[in-house]
């Protein structure tokens, strides 16, 4: 009887702890977006950040720490964090990227992050599955804010009516609660 009582208390905090992670967003690297995309293609969302980067921290802390938005992301998207002055070089769809500048005291952009057009943090840059940029979209995001945004990407909405017109008819979950 102790042994089941047990396994009914390890199985209870089981799905405790997988709902929780499917509350936050599980980032992934570049490299594992791109493996994980080769085989199972869905979109990837890019979060250009800095660590100096205050709507950065604070899109981490409060948007996507969202258990909606969370929740959203992780099932339709291969998330990456992508540290714009990292000195990491990367390789994405075939090119390789570095940081020249990198090893001063001055911190300076990755190459990947200029090659995406990032002019400013944060910015969020979509790809297709098969890794053609749908485009970066720059500033910081409520959770109202980026629901819709995530939607017309996801059901490539992009590709026949604007986003405000998307917008007009769209049903938030966040309002649902």
């Amino acid at each position: 009887m102790k042994s089941l009582y047990i396994l009914v208390l390890i199985t209870i905090a089981s799905f405790h702890v997988s709902a929780q992670m499917l509350d936050k967003v599980n980032w992934l690297t570049l490299d594992e977006a791109q493996k994980l995309s080769a085989t199972t293609p869905r979109k990837i969302l890019i979060d250009v950040y800095a660590d100096w980067c205050g709507p950065c921290k604070k899109m981490d802390a409060e948007t996507f720490a969202h258990p909606v938005i969370a929740r959203y992301i992780n099932q339709n998207f291969y998330p990456v964090k992508f540290d714009a002055e990292s000195s990491a070089p990367i390789q994405f769809a075939g090119h390789t990227f570095t940081n020249q500048g990198s090893g001063g005291l001055r911190r300076t952009t990755h190459q990947f992050v200029s090659a995406l057009g990032v002019t400013g943090y944060p910015t969020l840059v979509y790809f297709t599955g098969d890794l053609k940029m749908i485009g970066p979209v720059a500033g910081f995001y409520t959770a109202e804010q980026i629901e819709p945004l995530l939607h017309y990407i996801v059901n490539e909405k992009y590709m026949s009516v604007s986003l405000e017109e998307f917008q007009k008819s769209f049903v938030s979950e966040l309002k649902k609660k």
